[in-house]
C-alpha cells in the first residue's frame, strides 16, 4: 500500500456541502453529530455564486438534465442556496477542531484559496469538477499543504496532467479519490476496481468520494484499500437540503464508520499457518488414536486404530505407515498413538 498522509485509515470525511440550508446553528449541530458518529474530518465548500458562475437565467445556465435533483434550477440560484458563508468558516473549523476533527474545505477559485490560507486550513480538497482548472490546482499546490483530489469524469490524461501540475510545484502529499459525478450515483457505476489501477499509474494513495445511497460502496472501497472515504452528511433527509437525497444521516454515518473500520481491520496482513488466535484450536484437528485396549505384541490393523479428534496422536498422513506395526507395550483405548509405542 502506498504511504498515506493520514494516521488512521480509512480517513472518513463528512461533507457538509449546502445541507446546512444557510442556518449557522444547523451547521454547528451537523458538526456535533458528525463527531458523535465517529468521523475523522468535516469538509466545507468555499465559494460564492459569483465565483462559480454568472447571473444569467437562460440556456446553459439552467440545470437541464432530466435525472438531476436540481432540474430547472438556475445555476446562480443553486450556488447561492448551497454556498457556505465565508464568515462561518473560521468558527465552524474551530468547533470541529475542538471536537477532535480535522476541518478543511474545497476552494473553487483563487480568491477561495487566499481566504482559506488566511485561516490556515491544514489541507485542501480539489473537487472533481475543478480538477481541470490548472490555475486553481497550481495555487493549491503552492501552499505546500496536503491535497485530496477527486477524479470524477476525468480521463487518464486529465488525471496525469493534474498530478504532474502538483508535482512540478512541490511535494505536497496527494491522495486521489475515485468518484462518480452523478447525484445520487448508482452503485453499479462505482467501478471501484479502478482504484488499484489509479494507484499503480500515479503512485498515489487512493480513496472514494461516494455519492451512492447507503454504505455498501464505502465498505467495499475500504476492503479494496481505500485510504479516504468521503460522504455527504445531513441531520435529517426528510427536512431537505440541496444534497440530502444522497447524504448520510447520523446513525447511517455511524454505521458506515463502524463497518469501514471493521473492513479495514479484517484486511490484516498476509498470514499462513493460522493467526495467533487460532493456535489453540489446532488441538481439534484429527490424529491417530488407539481404539481398543491392546496387549503388547499386537500387530496393528485398521480395527485397532481410528483417525479422530483431538490431535495429540500421529498425524493422519501416517496411517499407512502404522498399519502392520507391532506394539512394544500395552496400549489403552483413547491413547494417542506415538512412534515409541511401536516397532
Amino acid at each position: 500500500m502506498f504511504e498515506t498522509m493520514f494516521e488512521k485509515t480509512p480517513f472518513i470525511i463528512a461533507e457538509l456541502s449546502g445541507n446546512h440550508d444557510q442556518d449557522f446553528e444547523l451547521a454547528k449541530a451537523m458538526i456535533h453529530a458528525a463527531a458523535d458518529a465517529g468521523v475523522d474530518a468535516i469538509k466545507l465548500q468555499t465559494y460564492t455564486p459569483d465565483t462559480m458562475t454568472l447571473d444569467v437565467r437562460h440556456g446553459e445556465f439552467m440545470v437541464s438534465e432530466s435525472d438531476s435533483l436540481w432540474r430547472g434550477t438556475n445555476l446562480y440560484d443553486l450556488y447561492q442556496k448551497a454556498s457556505t458563508p465565508w464568515e462561518w468558516h473560521k468558527p465552524l473549523f474551530e468547533l470541529a477542531e475542538s471536537l477532535g476533527l480535522v476541518a478543511f474545505s474545497s476552494p473553487f477559485d483563487l480568491s477561495a484559496v487566499a481566504f482559506l490560507e488566511s485561516i490556515d486550513v491544514p489541507l485542501y480538497k480539489i473537487a472533481s469538477f475543478e480538477m481541470t482548472d490548472i490555475p486553481l490546482i497550481q495555487a493549491v499546490a503552492r501552499t505546500g499543504k496536503p491535497i485530496i483530489m477527486s477524479t470524477g469524469m476525468a480521463s487518464e490524461e486529465e488525471i496525469a496532467e493534474a498530478v504532474a501540475t502538483i508535482r512540478a510545484i512541490g511535494d505536497n502529499p496527494l491522495t486521489l479519490l475515485k468518484c462518480t459525478s452523478t447525484y445520487p450515483s448508482k452503485i453499479e457505476d462505482s467501478n471501484l476496481v479502478t482504484m488499484a489501477d489509479l494507484a499503480e499509474k500515479t503512485g498515489c494513495p487512493v480513496g472514494l468520494s461516494d455519492h451512492t445511497q447507503g454504505i455498501g460502496a464505502a465498505v467495499a472501497a475500504t476492503a479494496l484499500g481505500a485510504t479516504v472515504i468521503e460522504k455527504h452528511f445531513v441531520l435529517d433527509r426528510s427536512a431537505g437540503g440541496v444534497d440530502a437525497e444522497f447524504s448520510m444521516e447520523p446513525e447511517e454515518m455511524k454505521a458506515l464508520v463502524v463497518a469501514c473500520r471493521a473492513a479495514k481491520a479484517a484486511l490484516g496482513t498476509v498470514t499462513y499457518g493460522g493467526s495467533d488466535a487460532e493456535q489453540a484450536a489446532k488441538k481439534y484437528r484429527r490424529s491417530i488414536y488407539v481404539a481398543a485396549d491392546l496387549p503388547a505384541g499386537t500387530i496393528l490393523t485398521e480395527e485397532h486404530l481410528k483417525i479422530i479428534r483431538p490431535s495429540f496422536g500421529l498425524a493422519p498422513k501416517h496411517w499407512p505407515d502404522v498399519i502392520g506395526k507391532t506394539l512394544v507395550a500395552d496400549a489403552q483405548k483413547g491413547q494417542p498413538l506415538a512412534w515409541d509405542m511401536m516397532a
